[in-house]
């Protein structure tokens, strides 16, 4: 559902997108799958809930935390690493244990994790926002590494979102939302390190919407959520816009590929900024969507520590 009053830049292409959990997520974010376990983990940032879901045989599995879940990732070792309201934190799903940093921020109290995800070396790559004023560059983008070393590696982010990598490893590309731009960073894998950042994707910011969460398939093309417009956009390698995925909510916050064969891109949605009205206008939002748009994703790497 596009609630900007503009008509999208393309048609979009036909694509049944089904309900595969209903419920009304206040943010629904973070999607990731697990081979292992053959599950789809993603949490519900204020509602303080990670939550799992095994496709093969429907088990729905919702976990109650003490604090905001921003984003999680799977451990080599088993259990999740995860960024909190304020810190990185190590949570085990048998016993609940959960393990919590320090701030990374002290000096930014009014800062908060939003998104993160591991690179193909098993980093974390995980920042920050201004949980008072959105558009207010404060954030970081930081890495974290499986010695539990925490390293700055870029800073004045208004909206730290979507981050993935290009099939090669050479490129990241790294989501600013209220900057309104997807980035694209040179990738060095050894080194763990990011250079010449440049422009991958502007969303108009005019229009009312804006990037989000984002994931790459195996032919290179990025896949960004898009709330407000109530879409996901596949981009092509040089950024041009390749097709729409049009949602029956307005506010589909990120995507990833899931599945035995990593086919059904899965997109978790929210409330968020929703009045009553809309949320009545839209009785799907808040749910975990699906859909089979023809393309294939590849697995995430767990983390290394």
């Amino acid at each position: 559902m596009n609630r900007t009053g503009r008509p999208y830049e393309i048609e979009p292409t036909p694509c049944e997108v089904e309900v595969a959990v209903p419920s009304k997520n206040i943010n629904g974010e973070s999607p990731l799958w697990c081979a292992k376990t053959e599950q789809l983990y993603w949490v519900d940032i204020r509602g303080r809930q990670i939550q799992t879901l095994r496709p093969s045989d429907g088990t729905y599995r919702s976990i109650e935390m003490p604090d905001w879940v921003t984003s999680l990732a799977t451990r080599d070792g088993g259990g999740l690493v995860l960024t909190l309201r304020k810190t990185f934190a190590f949570y085990d799903l048998d016993t609940g244990q959960l393990e919590v940093l320090d701030d990374p921020e002290p000096d930014r109290p009014d800062n908060r994790f939003n998104d993160g995800k591991c690179d193909p070396q098993g980093r974390l790559w995980a920042g920050t926002m201004c949980n008072v004023d959105w558009h207010r560059p404060t954030g970081v983008l930081y890495r974290f590494d499986a010695d539990r070393r925490i390293t700055r590696m870029q800073d004045q982010v208004k909206c730290s979102n979507g981050t993935g990598w290009s099939p090669d490893g050479r490129t990241m590309y790294y989501t600013d939302s209220f900057r309104y731009t997807i980035f694209a960073y040179d990738f060095y894998s050894v080194e763990g390190v990011i250079a010449n950042r440049r422009t991958f994707v502007e969303v108009d910011l005019t229009g009312g919407g804006f990037p989000d969460g984002l994931t790459v398939d195996t032919e290179g093309f990025v896949w960004s959520a898009q709330p407000v417009l109530g879409r996901i956009v596949r981009y092509d390698p040089t950024g041009k816009m390749e097709r729409i995925i049009a949602l029956p909510v307005s506010r589909g916050l990120s995507c990833i590929f899931g599945g035995p064969d990593y086919r059904t891109l899965y997109i978790p949605t929210g409330i968020e900024t929703l009045t009553d009205a809309q949320v009545r206008e839209e009785p799907l939002a808040g749910s975990l969507l699906a859909c089979q748009p023809g393309f294939q994703g590849m697995p995430e790497t767990p983390f290394a520590g």
